[in-house]
Parts: C-alpha cells; sequence; structure tokens
C-alpha cells in the first residue's frame, strides 16, 4: 500500500505525456508548449509522444509518405532518440543545422539572392561604421571584413551549387556558414508561401527539443507557420527557459503563447537527490514561479559550496582536497577516485590544463575551434586516432591490433602497393616503420609532435596531412619581426606551436575530445548526468564575458550577463545525482558567503571557507 502510494506521487506527470498525446493527432493537430525543468524525464515523454504516433497514426502517415520531425540540440541526443524509437523511417530525427539544410538544399538560385541582398547589407554597414570609426585593431578588421566580403559578393554569380556541412567548417566559396543556414531556412519558411505548404505536407507534426535554446529566427519562423497552417499541423516544443545558456535562443520562449496552445508541465525532477532539488527552487525562485518536486525515493543527497579566494596558486591541488572533504562528508568514498567526479569547468582551456594538454588544445582550438570540438579537425585527429592508437598498441605488443590499425591507415599496406610488391615484404616494411617510430618513445622519452611527424613521414607510415606536408623535414628557417604578419603567418605560428608540444599531451587530449574525460564544460553537459559532481567557477581563469560568477555571487544586482550566469548555474547544479561540491574563486570570499546565508541557497554548515 505504502509502495502503491509513493508509485502515485512519483508519477504525477502522467497528465502532461496524455495531453500532448491527444495535441498529436494527425486528424485534429494542435501546437503545444512542454515545461521541461531538470531531470523531469523530458526525453522519456519525447519518446512517449513519438511511440504513440508511431502505434496510433504511423501506417496512415507512411501511406500519405509523411514523416514526422523531429530536432534535437546535439548529435549525441539524436543518436539516443533515434536508437529509442529503434530507428523507424517515420521520423526525421536531425539536429537544427542539419534540419534547417534539408529545407534549403538545392534551392540554389534563392540562397543566391539572400546571400546578395545580405552581403550588400553587411558591406553598406561595414562602409558606414568604417567612414564613422577611428583607426586601429577595429578599423583593420572591418576593412579585411569588408575585402572579403566584395569578394564573396563578386563570387556569387559563378556559383552553381551551394554546399554545406553541419559537422564541418565550411570555409570555401560556395559554402553556407551555420549561421546562414539557419537564416536562410527561417526566412524561406516566413516568406514562401508555397514552401510553407511543402513543409507541412511533409512533416505534419514536428517537435523541437532544448526549444529555449534553439535559435530565434528559426523559432519565429515555426511560429508562423503553426499559426497560418492550423489545423494540419502540430509544434511541438519543449524546453525549460531556466535552462537556456546561449544568447541566440528566443528570449521568454513559454510566454505569451497563443491561447490555441496546449501547456504541459512536468513537475518531477527524477534525476537530482532532495537537497540539490531544493536547492534549485531556491535558485531560480526569484526569476519564475516554476518548482520542482524531488521524488520520493530520492536520496537526500550531499552539497556544499566552498568559497576560495582566487589568488591561490594550486588549484588542481585544492581541488583534490575538496575531493577529499566530500569523500568524507558524503561518506562516499569514491570522490577520491579522480575519474568517479565529473568536474565542470567554465572554458575548455580550464579543462586541458587540468588534465596537462593544454598547449596542443590551445594551438589546435586557435587553428579552428569548431572542427576540433567536432572531431573532424584533421591536425587533431592525425596524432589522436592514427599516430597515438598505434603507439598505444605497439606498447602493449598487440601485434593483431597493430597490423589491424596498419591495414587501415598505412600507405605501405595499401591495395596499390601490396600488388606492386610480395606481401611478406610489405608486412616486414610495415613492421619496421612502426618499431622505428617506437624508438622515438623509448626509454621514457618525450619527444615533440614534430619529431614523430617526421619519423611517420620519413617511413612513408601514415598519410600526413596536407597542411603538415611543409613541417615533415626540420627547419632553421625563423620569421624576422619586421616582417607584416598574414593570416598565413599566424596560421603557420599556431602549427609550429602545435607540433612543438610533447607526444605525452596526446593522449589526454584525445580522451577529453572524445568526451571521455574527467572534465567537461559547464554548457557541454546539458541533458547529461552523473552520481558526483564538481563545479569549478572561476571568472579569472576562464576569461570570458557571457557568464560571471562573481556577479551572481552579489557583485552586480541585474544584467543580462547576471541572468545568463544564473541559469548556467542551475544547468550545472542539476547534474548531479548523488552529491555536489560547488567551488567559487572570488576575490572577497566574505562577499560571496553573506550573500549566499543572506538569500538561503545554503544553510551556515554546507558553505565552506577553509580547506
Amino acid at each position: 500500500m505504502n509502495e502503491a502510494h509513493h508509485s502515485d506521487e512519483n508519477d504525477t506527470d502522467q497528465p502532461a505525456d496524455a495531453l500532448i498525446a491527444q495535441c498529436l493527432n494527425p486528424e485534429n493537430p494542435k501546437s503545444f508548449f512542454l515545461f521541461a525543468g531538470a531531470g523531469s524525464g523530458k526525453t522519456r515523454s519525447l519518446v512517449a509522444a513519438l511511440e504513440h504516433v508511431q502505434a496510433n497514426w504511423g501506417e496512415g502517415l507512411r501511406r500519405q509518405g509523411k514523416r514526422v520531425g523531429v530536432i534535437t540540440f546535439t548529435n549525441a541526443a539524436s543518436d539516443e532518440i533515434k536508437r529509442r524509437i529503434q530507428f523507424d523511417a517515420l521520423f526525421d530525427v536531425r539536429t537544427i543545422h542539419s534540419f534547417a539544410w534539408s529545407l534549403i538544399e538545392g534551392l540554389n538560385h534563392d540562397i543566391r539572392q539572400w546571400l546578395g541582398v545580405k552581403i550588400s547589407e553587411d558591406l553598406d554597414d561595414l562602409r558606414e561604421k568604417e567612414a564613422k570609426g577611428r583607426a586601429g585593431k577595429a578599423s583593420d578588421d572591418r576593412k579585411l571584413k569588408i575585402v572579403a566580403a566584395t569578394k564573396r559578393l563578386d563570387s556569387l554569380p559563378s556559383i552553381k551549387t551551394f554546399i554545406y556541412s553541419p559537422a564541418g567548417t565550411n570555409r570555401t566559396r560556395d559554402a553556407l556558414s551555420h549561421a546562414e543556414v539557419i537564416r536562410i531556412a527561417a526566412h524561406f519558411l516566413q516568406s514562401k508561401p508555397r514552401m510553407q505548404s511543402i513543409f507541412v505536407g511533409r512533416y505534419p507534426i514536428l517537435l523541437v527539443d532544448e526549444s529555449q535554446d534553439t535559435n530565434r529566427h528559426l523559432i519565429d519562423a515555426l511560429f508562423e507557420v503553426s499559426a497560418k497552417q492550423a489545423g494540419s499541423f502540430s509544434l511541438g516544443l519543449i524546453g525549460d527557459t531556466m535552462q537556456q545558456i546561449y544568447a541566440d535562443g528566443k528570449e521568454g520562449l513559454g510566454t505569451a503563447l497563443p491561447s490555441t496552445w496546449a501547456t504541459p508541465g512536468k513537475q518531477m525532477n527524477h534525476r537530482c537527490p532532495k537537497r540539490v532539488v531544493s536547492l534549485l527552487n531556491r535558485v531560480r525562485s526569484t526569476v519564475d514561479p516554476h518548482q520542482q518536486q524531488a521524488r520520493t525515493d530520492a536520496c537526500e543527497g550531499t552539497v556544499r559550496l566552498f568559497i576560495v579566494p582566487s589568488s591561490i596558486e594550486d588549484k588542481p591541488g585544492l581541488e583534490d582536497r575538496v575531493a577529499a572533504r566530500m569523500a568524507e562528508l558524503s561518506l562516499d568514498q569514491q570522490w577520491l577516485q579522480r575519474d568517479a567526479v565529473k568536474t565542470l569547468t567554465l572554458e575548455h582551456r580550464m579543462a586541458a590544463a587540468r588534465l596537462g594538454c593544454l598547449d596542443a588544445f590551445v594551438a589546435l582550438y586557435e587553428i579552428d575551434s569548431t572542427s576540433l570540438l567536432n572531431g573532424t579537425q584533421p591536425l587533431a585527429t592525425f596524432f589522436t586516432d592514427q599516430v597515438l592508437p598505434l603507439v598505444n598498441a605497439h606498447q602493449r605488443d598487440d601485434r593483431f591490433a597493430v597490423m589491424r590499425l596498419l591495414k587501415t591507415l598505412s600507405p605501405l599496406l595499401s591495395v596499390e602497393k601490396l600488388k606492386g610488391s610480395p606481401g611478406k615484404s610489405q608486412l616486414a616494411e610495415a613492421r619496421s616503420a612502426v618499431d622505428e617510430l617506437a624508438r622515438l618513445l623509448a626509454d621514457g622519452r618525450d619527444p615533440t609532435l614534430q619529431e614523430i611527424l617526421i619519423r611517420v613521414s620519413e617511413q612513408h607510415l601514415l598519410q600526413v596531412p596536407e597542411r603538415l606536408a611543409a613541417w615533415t623535414v626540420a627547419s632553421e628557417e625563423e620569421t624576422s619581426d619586421d616582417v607584416e604578419v598574414s593570416d598565413d603567418d599566424v596560421r603557420r605560428k599556431l602549427i609550429d606551436d602545435l607540433l612543438a608540444t610533447p607526444f605525452s599531451q596526446i593522449s589526454p587530449l584525445a580522451t577529453y575530445l572524445s568526451r571521455k574525460a574527467r572534465f567537461d564544460t559547464h554548457q557541454g553537459v546539458k541533458g547529461l548526468e552523473f552520481e558526483r559532481v564538481m563545479v569549478i567557477m572561476d571568472d579569472g581563469e576562464a576569461r570570458g564575458f557571457m557568464f560571471k560568477y562573481e556577479d551572481l555571487f552579489g557583485r552586480k544586482a541585474e544584467g543580462k550577463t547576471l541572468e545568463a550566469t544564473r541559469r548556467l548555474f542551475y544547468v550545472t547544479a542539476s547534474r548531479a545525482t548523488q552529491s555536489l561540491a560547488l567551488v567559487a574563486y572570488t576575490e572577497d570570499v566574505m562577499r560571496v558567503k553573506k550573500f549566499i546565508l543572506n538569500n538561503a541557497w545554503f544553510s551556515e554548515d554546507e558553505v565552506i571557507t577553509t580547506v
């Protein structure tokens, strides 16, 4: 009887799922906004909605050639939803950029017209600012942009087909940028009635996950489609404005909705312990009336705020002591196991520094941050996905793994090579090349990446990326300080910096880029959960401008940065399923402590200033 009572209390959100199911009836579609706070099980609700459509309306939609569109925030979320619905082709699950591109791909004439107008407007704006502005770095930057935009505008008539890669850098003249794809798709949906009709005919139902962080231009366009196609289109927005952490989302989404929209809400937090839920409720109480309820069977949980002077020298050492203190307070010795604690930093460099791969990460990040973080940057993957696995397999004396990698990666064992000479001699040459590479690391030596690169090139062991070809021989050439520095010079300097780093940085770099490290960023863990979470809040080390934890803890009373930081704090704190350590580095320990206690975020015994 008691268990049934608990089950009833924990299932209080079932009416929300029932209301969503009603909205998705293709014969009487209705748009809705689902408020789904942290840990409320929104992915579960999303999948349940898709399964309901699949069971009740799937065959009819298939016969008509229609699909259900689902926009997710990350590739990982997209893959997870596809897996849960068993990859049913009825559902078109994509990230926002992939979805937007699917709407406009091939509309080359319309894209060219849009770009012509947009680039001309941007040029007029740049020239006006340059005419009024003063000489200096900003002026130099404007002049470079004017030259680049003029060249691009002149090249538009010669481009027959525009291209785009959701995961790429899109640098060629015929490529669209990520921002342009979103803006073009939104503009076409709003300005072309024919496209609206085609869109709704293809997707009578469209669900948007993490809608509070979905680009506002596309959200506005979807609102217009929903209004003009009422009766034949269901738009479902799923989100929580308190978890909006990106600036291009639509402010106030979920408020002032059309009267015809349904507004289901989820009150439960199925993820967090009771103490974390009460903290989250307190933090958002000054923002909106939404309050969550912890599960009746949730643990109490342990939460502590450590306030530390930002001038402290050994921050990693301090964070180790925090973990040891949390092990005592929570009676959980797993806090002493580094890999059992997810540590969240505000900026990637902070994580790279603590992992021991800062030099390699910074050089690669400055070369191209987008491709580095999405795992497609050739300069990074050459070392992380080719050289490192070969070295590791050789050091384990795993001959089968070495041979498997060589067959996949090495030109020495290409089909052409094997045709031209006896297979045994080629195998022997490949093994010898691996041995030569391994000698660089013998006896504990830690060669630079350039030494590794030269050895690999000399032995023809791997295909060297084109951008690294010039560094396959040692060079004494130096750039004179008197010579004007170009963009190519800057890139060369960054590659110099990369190749000067020791090979020992590649293993932690590979772990971090594969999202398997004990570190992640505050923004990067949305939608994820971990048993033990340590949040590092350090404005000085982060060097950012969008988020300021000093403002959140009493330095400022209001402002956009303050509110953005409050939302980010909410997101990071809500990742913990058992215990949570918050480490605030500050210039004024007593001010932060006074603010925290006055606002009743923590009790006196939960605030620690000596570690």
